[in-house]
C-alpha cells in the first residue's frame, strides 16, 4: 500500500485494518464464538474485504490531491469531498454484499453459519472503518508528522503568534 500511495496512505490503512480485525475479535470474544478454521478464513475475508474498501477511499483521495489547486485546498475539506464521491459505490458494495451473506446465514447449512455470521459483522465494522476510521487517521497522520507535505509546505514559515 505504501509503495503504491505513500506512507502516509499506508499507515492509515494498517490502523483501520487493525481497528477492524481487533473490533470482529473482540465480538467473538464477547458471544464466545469458537475460533475455528472457517472463522479464521472469515477474518482474513475482512481483512482483505476493509482493505479493499480503504484502497478505494484513499485512491480517490489521491486523485482528488493530484487535480489542479488541490494542494492549496484544506485537507479535511478534500478528504471530506473524497469521501462523498466514494460513499454510494462503498454503501452499494457493503449493501449487496451483506444482502448475499444473509441470504447464505438463512438458506446456508449450520456448518457455515459461524462463518456467515462472522463476515456479516466484519463487513459492516469494514464499511465504517473506511470511512470513519481510515480517512481522520490518514489526516491525522499528516498533522502529526507531516508525512505527504511538499518541500515548499515543510519550508513555509509560519505567521507570527503574540
Amino acid at each position: 500500500m505504501a509503495m503504491r500511495f505513500e506512507l502516509r496512505f499506508g499507515l492509515a490503512a494498517v490502523i483501520a485494518t487493525l481497528h477492524d480485525i481487533l473490533i470482529t475479535l473482540g465480538f467473538l470474544a464477547v458471544f464466545r464464538v469458537e475460533i475455528a478454521l472457517p472463522t479464521v478464513a472469515a477474518i482474513l475475508t475482512i481483512l482483505g474485504y476493509s482493505l479493499n474498501d480503504t484502497i478505494v477511499v484513499f485512491d480517490r483521495i489521491r486523485e482528488n490531491l493530484h487535480k489542479k489547486g488541490a494542494r492549496k485546498r484544506d485537507q479535511i475539506e478534500l478528504v471530506n469531498e473524497s469521501i462523498n464521491e466514494t460513499l454510494p459505490r462503498t454503501v452499494l458494495t457493503s449493501g449487496t454484499t451483506l444482502a448475499v451473506l444473509l441470504a447464505l446465514y438463512v438458506l446456508g447449512g449450520a456448518v457455515i453459519r459461524d462463518f456467515t455470521v462472522v463476515l456479516i459483522l466484519g463487513v459492516m465494522i469494514g464499511t465504517y472503518s473506511s470511512i470513519f476510521v481510515a480517512a481522520p487517521a490518514l489526516i491525522e497522520i499528516q498533522n502529526k508528522w507531516g508525512l505527504g507535505k511538499s518541500a515548499d509546505q515543510k519550508k513555509r514559515p509560519q505567521p507570527a503568534t503574540v
